[in-house]
């Protein structure tokens, strides 16, 4: 995985802005290409360079290089109409790469990478802002050789000045959580002409990772951030001048956000882009919270939704326009690995720092009632942070993972249990009442009262004169009736509970700033972990990171991270990342909610979709398609405004 730079070029896995960023790149690194279509030459050091169109690691592109159209489009798909969709918050800025400000929605849906992806081959990257690429067998650097008809938003030209100009400026400007991760991959950007742009790698930078870190920066124009006094670290009042085939059409702040499909886009004929980009326009409507906006729906004021609530997709759908026909209600299969939804503990407040009061504090979830209560048995629990993949961790150590570990163990950076222990799993709870069991109120204690707390007087354990305390920073009320429960089985405990709800603008900065007990957080992992993993988990990204929101530290872990970052062979990958997850399922940085594998959708009966769907994205924003005739007939029925 290379450095994600969040929103940069998202993975395939990303949430919901993802798959409506055009041509996605796949949050994987790639190495070698397969022998599809390539040819050797030498370089001026006599060195085998090989000449090609994409790169995998792990055996060959699914696509060869005279491909016409993706396999899960629908070539003849026809052009035109709007899909609208809904967002929570508010916003006040275009740049989704800044601290400053809060991003617009689909901010980055403009931007295009010298590389792509696609749905169905979650390993290989393909040329896409180029024609071809350039490496030695050592890949110490890779030339792109670029298209020579790609254009602006603007209808200015594309050259290999821009690409070096967006490198530079992510080094230089982007935020530290990336910087810290992405410094020292690259010794130098030269532009060996017009269309022609070289990376040169440092030589301890990550092989898997060289060619994808490269190829995945999204580039944008040099001039127009020149002339306009553009900083990448500051906000902006509209999205950077990039090459993608969105542009912003109109907005009003906090309300609503137009984006229309560009009539001069340069790639519109591009095999990628064959049933593609459907939509003439992509409108976003703002809502204070979840239930104003499902109204909205019902009311017919935007025409697409995602369902992310197990009780409104399992009680609410049952109004006027699904009774009529006019709206319809699908489930479809989720192929990526499985999210998880998690409560993450902040690791830089001392209470949260001793593992037996997080577990005790774990304890008091009960997913089971909450399952079977509050969410009509629709989802599952997390086990892993790679749920339903063969990255996962299970059972006790295999001899591989076990060579990985013992070193850490000798060391005395893990305990020596891991060796023998089957991994982690969440615990399970009584699924008839809320309350966990007379057992799990026991074990809780006992941790707690290992940890140096005592009953008070007031009923609260407190250590220290401090009483321990949760405070659950929460920006949805839809989440009030998950939290609650949880509240009164830790006062049940003896743990003084709290729900603080805050508007979007607080929760985005407190959880930048630090400052909460426990928060809301999705670990999205890839199918090929890398570098971006650093991000997420490594020590150095801690103080400042949007994915590192637990600010863990941990030694142990940032000794496995290069592991995987280095692993050449699938099985290496697999092993060093199931020893991954077995490590930060021990440490217990958080209480696992839950996952889904389904997409639940809802949308006004004028939206099409390939039969064969591809297994990595939804991809509504991007390959499927507007029916006029439909639209017309549900319009003069007042279908929706």
């Amino acid at each position: 995985m290379r450095p994600s730079h969040p929103p940069q070029v998202a993975a395939l896995a990303a949430a919901r802005d993802a798959d409506a960023r055009r041509l996605a790149l796949l949050g994987g690194s790639l190495l070698v290409v397969g022998t599809l279509w390539g040819t050797v030459a030498f370089g001026e050091a006599h060195e085998e360079v090989t000449t090609s169109y994409g790169y995998t690691n792990f055996g060959e592109l699914k696509y060869p290089a005279d491909f016409e159209h993706l396999d899960y489009v629908n070539p003849d798909a026809p052009k035109g109409g709007e899909i609208a969709v809904w967002t929570q918050g508010t916003f006040d800025s275009f740049n989704n790469y800044a601290r400053q400000g809060v991003a617009a929605s689909l901010s980055t849906i403009g931007s295009e990478a010298i590389l792509t992806s696609t749905a169905d081959d979650p390993y290989g990257l393909y040329c896409y802002l180029c024609t071809t690429l350039e490496y030695p067998d050592d890949l110490s650097w890779i030339v792109f050789n670029l298209r020579d008809d790609v254009t602006f938003a603007n209808g200015t030209p594309m050259t290999a000045e821009d690409v070096a100009f967006s490198y530079n400026i992510f080094i230089e400007q982007g935020i530290a959580e990336y910087r810290n991760v992405a410094e020292g991959f690259v010794e130098s950007v030269e532009v060996e002409g017009p269309h022609r742009i070289k990376f040169i790698f440092q030589d301890d930078a990550p092989r898997r990772d060289r060619v994808s870190f490269a190829g995945g920066t999204p580039v944008f124009s040099k001039t127009w951030f020149e002339e306009g006094g553009i900083r990448l670290d500051e906000s902006t009042e509209e999205p950077f001048m990039a090459t993608g085939q969105y542009v912003l059409d109109s907005f009003d702040y906090n309300r609503q956000i137009i984006y229309r499909s560009n009539p001069d886009y340069w790639g519109a004929d591009v095999p990628f882009n064959v049933g593609r980009g459907n939509f003439e326009s992509i409108r976003v409507e703002y809502f204070a919270d979840s239930s104003a906006a499902f109204e909205a729906f019902k009311a017919g004021e935007y025409t697409f939704r995602i369902e992310n609530s197990s009780r409104q997709w399992a009680t609410g759908y049952d109004f006027p326009a699904l009774d009529n026909g006019w709206a319809v209600t699908e489930e479809l299969f989720d192929g990526t690995v499985g999210t998880r939804q998690a409560f993450v503990f902040n690791l830089d407040r001392e209470q949260w720092q001793d593992e037996s009061v997080r577990r005790a504090v774990e304890l008091m979830f009960n997913f089971e009632w909450s399952n079977r209560t509050l969410f009509y048995d629709l989802y599952a629990r997390p086990e892993s942070y790679w749920s339903n993949t063969d990255l996962a961790a299970s059972g006790t150590p295999s001899e591989a993972e076990l060579a990985i570990l013992q070193p850490l163990v000798d060391e005395g950076l893990l305990d020596a249990e891991i060796l023998t222990a089957e991994a982690v799993m969440p615990p399970v709870n009584d699924p008839e009442e809320n309350a966990p069991s007379r057992g799990v109120f026991r074990a809780a204690a006992a941790l707690l009262e290992d940890a140096g707390y005592a009953i008070g007087d007031d009923g609260y354990y407190a250590k220290d004169g401090q009483t321990l305390e949760v405070v659950f920073l929460q920006v949805s009320p839809q989440f009030d009736r998950i939290v609650n429960p949880y509240i009164e089985n830790l006062e049940r405990l003896g743990i003084k509970g709290v729900l603080e709800r805050v508007d979007f603008a607080q929760y985005v900065e407190r959880r930048r700033s630090g400052d909460f007990d426990l928060t809301n957080h999705g670990f999205d992992m890839g199918f090929e972990p890398g570098t971006g993993l650093e991000q997420w988990y490594a020590s150095k990204t801690a103080d400042d990171s949007s994915r590192n929101v637990m600010r863990l530290r941990n030694e142990a872990v940032d000794r496995i991270l290069p592991l995987i970052v280095q692993a050449e062979t699938l099985e290496e990958l697999n092993t060093s990342t199931q020893a991954l997850d077995r490590v930060l399922r021990s440490i217990g940085f958080d209480v696992p909610q839950w996952f889904n594998d389904q997409h639940w959708v809802a949308y006004y009966d004028m939206y099409r979709h390939p039969e064969n769907m591809p297994p990595l994205t939804l991809g509504h924003l991007d390959f499927w398609w507007y029916d006029a005739d439909r639209a017309a007939e549900l319009r003069a029925a007042g279908a929706f405004q």
